[in-house]
């Protein structure tokens, strides 16, 4: 059209909270999908739920008052995932939200959770480049893809991969010029100081420097997935 236009229906995003999440796997999403969307932020109570990095996060809504209408049901990662994959509330809420929502989606290592509530079993997903392990031990086929799209399941890399999520999530919900108008907005023009966003990228001391940091995050997840009986 000549001349872009805010587009008429703000569909109805959930997003979910637990803590130890990343900040920025919820917030990059949240910036992006805000501008058309509307966002819940999803936790058993309305009390704050604190990040991995030391910061809260203030829900707005709790599961038992979320709508089963969802457009998105969303779930960030972080080092929190694997406690979150052990807590049955959380498990047994995804279960079932993500049986009516119309895009069943995730960053990072939130991929493994949806896994964990059996939402991911035959769909192609993405993950954190270090948590690929426990994301095949999930059910899902693994992608190693910034963003991978299988029917109605939408899946972001690691952290930083949650803007493009959003971008692409945008041009699924509404169409590609909403989604550019967003990218305008945020104004995302990556121009990274250094080449090693991947550990192909980065070489292996980085990436041994890296994985020293992230310990036995994936580790801990496979064992999670492979107690449930």
């Amino acid at each position: 059209s000549a001349q872009a236009k805010a587009p008429a229906k703000r569909f109805k995003v959930g997003m979910v909270l637990y803590p130890g999440l990343t900040f920025l796997d919820l917030v990059g999403p949240q910036t992006v999908l805000s501008l058309y969307c509307d966002t819940m932020l999803l936790w058993k109570s309305l009390d704050p739920v604190p990040t991995e990095a030391g910061n809260t996060v203030n829900p707005t809504t709790t599961f038992a008052d979320c709508p089963d209408d969802l457009d998105v049901l969303f779930v960030p990662g972080g080092y929190g995932t694997n406690d979150a994959m052990q807590d049955d509330e959380i498990v047994a809420f995804l279960q079932r939200a993500g049986k009516t929502a119309r895009y069943v989606t995730s960053v990072c290592s939130g991929s493994i959770l949806l896994g964990k509530a059996g939402l991911l079993d035959g769909y192609k997903a993405a993950t954190h480049w270090y948590c690929y392990g426990a994301l095949a031990a999930s059910g899902a086929i693994p992608v190693r893809e910034r963003v991978v799209i299988d029917r109605n399941r939408v899946t972001g890399g690691g952290v930083t991969a949650g803007i493009d999520f959003g971008l692409q999530l945008l041009a699924e919900l509404y169409d590609e010029e909403t989604a550019r108008t967003a990218q305008l907005i945020v104004e995302y023009d990556p121009a990274p100081p250094f080449n090693a966003g991947t550990p192909d990228q980065a070489g292996p001391e980085i990436e041994k420097a890296a994985a020293a940091i992230l310990g036995t995050m994936d580790d801990d997840m496979i064992k999670t997935l492979q107690a449930r009986g």
